[in-house]
């Protein structure tokens, strides 16, 4: 799986959506939790936090409006002439300085140094908790994706501590456990990933809210209980993709799933189930469903499923290909149909293996001339697993054409080979029975 894209797409939308918060929505925040106090002091002593003083508050917006304008250096200047002056502000401002640093920089996919403005971001106290926490939440996901996955943690951590003391009684947020359990996957702390997303994908799938969980959710449970060679679990998450998301991915995964379970019947139900949806699309998608239906007594679809793949040009016409689907066609008994395709499969192949099985087909049709000469190709071109099953064949159809001396040669170098010997001996008998009987006729005759 191509973790690192997908740590990418979960953090950096939120990053920009929900954490980075302008000084106009910091101050909004502030209000808002001034209107709550009463409430919040239930749960803790209330933190008093300088003002944002107009001046300041003047030149951080016109850095932020030369930044949206896209002039980068010039907003850098106004930031850093606003710097020059840090000994005159009080930590908010600072903060909040730091803060403009930080989301200019990110604009500029300057991560290390959007890292480095928003810690000092929260080193300047006191400061709102909304505030830090959000400023916590950016550097966790900045981290992530830099690779620093210990601090992922370490700054996740401290966003809870804060929530903890503001909010006892609320449960961790979904999406906290979820980036712990990025960065435990990355670490390869499987088992500490699959605590929390579990927890994570528990907490919403439980809640009475009407979320849902993301699909990159269920993705990382998925990889963390493959990783964990938890098969079943992997199974049942797939189950759940397919429900709730329909991508033909997630279809051929689950019939994946249930192959790797033992149960092919299930898995070629899903297969056949995919294929009707036009999921099964490419080319070794195919030969995997035609290999089942081989695999469960079904050669003409086999036969059928892989025709349509080399038409379509999704298989090449390789000795691999070619050789299954005219095994396909032989055993559904279209012989007509495997003849073409062996014989173009045997004349790509190194070895004689294709032209000895051609030689046996050919003798079953009673295509006596084409079973010996299909066979002596085959002997001719070597590395056969039993040479004297076509020397066996040669010995059959030099019979039924009436050449008996010839056929006792050759099925006496069938009996020279274990795999052909028994039958061999029988055959020499036979022949040299009706090759006396010929004879006495023929004597008689003249």
């Amino acid at each position: 799986m191509a973790m690192n894209k997908l740590l990418l797409k979960l953090a950096a939308p939120v990053l920009m959506t929900s954490v980075l918060l302008t000084s106009m929505q910091i101050s909004v925040v502030n209000a808002k939790s001034a209107e709550n106090a009463e409430e919040v002091k239930v749960e803790r002593k209330t933190k008093r936090v300088p003002t944002l003083r107009s001046k300041v508050y003047d030149q951080l917006s016109r850095a932020q409006g030369l930044a949206d304008a896209g002039n980068q250096t010039e907003a850098f200047a106004v930031l850093d002439n606003v710097k020059s002056k840090a000994s005159s502000m009080n930590s908010y401002e600072q903060a909040m300085m730091y803060n403009f640093y930080g989301f200019i920089h990110y604009e500029a996919e300057n991560y290390d140094q959007a890292i480095e403005a928003f810690e000092n971001v929260v080193q300047q106290q006191p400061i709102p908790e909304t505030f830090e926490q959000a400023t916590l939440f950016s550097l966790a996901q900045l981290h992530m994706m830099r690779g620093n996955y210990e601090q992922t943690i370490a700054k996740i951590e401290q966003w809870e501590t804060i929530q903890k003391t503001l909010y006892p009684n609320k449960a961790i947020p979904a999406k906290n456990l979820v980036l712990k359990a990025q960065a435990m996957y990355q670490k390869q702390d499987y088992a500490a990933a699959s605590d929390y997303i579990n927890a994570a994908v528990e907490q919403v799938e439980t809640n009475d809210l009407g979320f849902q969980v993301d699909e990159q959710w269920y993705v990382l449970q998925r990889a963390v209980y493959f990783e964990l060679k938890q098969p079943e679990n992997v199974k049942n998450v797939l189950l759940k993709l397919v429900k709730k998301f329909e991508a033909p991915k997630y279809w051929l995964q689950l019939a994946g799933m249930y192959g790797e379970l033992g149960q092919e019947e299930k898995q070629l139900a899903i297969m056949e189930i995919a294929e009707q949806q036009s999921y099964v699309a490419t080319g070794s998608d195919m030969f995997t469903l035609a290999q089942l239906y081989y695999y469960h007594q079904m050669p003409y679809k086999a036969a059928a499923v892989m025709q349509k793949a080399i038409d379509a040009g999704k298989l090449s016409e390789d000795e691999r290909n070619l050789t299954f689907l005219a095994q396909s066609w032989n055993l559904a008994k279209e012989t007509d149909n495997a003849i073409p395709v062996m014989l173009a499969a045997a004349k790509l192949s190194k070895t004689g293996e294709l032209y000895a099985q051609l030689g046996q087909m050919y003798l079953s049709m009673d295509k006596w001339e084409l079973a010996i000469a299909a066979s002596q190709q085959a002997i001719e071109k070597g590395g056969l697993r039993n040479e004297g099953m076509s020397h066996l064949v040669i010995g059959m159809a030099k019979f039924n054409v009436g050449e008996y001396n010839e056929a006792l040669n050759q099925l006496a170098k069938a009996q020279q080979y274990d795999g052909s010997r028994g039958m061999a001996q029988q055959w020499s008998k036979f022949v040299e029975g009706e090759r006396k009987q010929y004879a006495t006729y023929a004597s008689v005759g003249s």
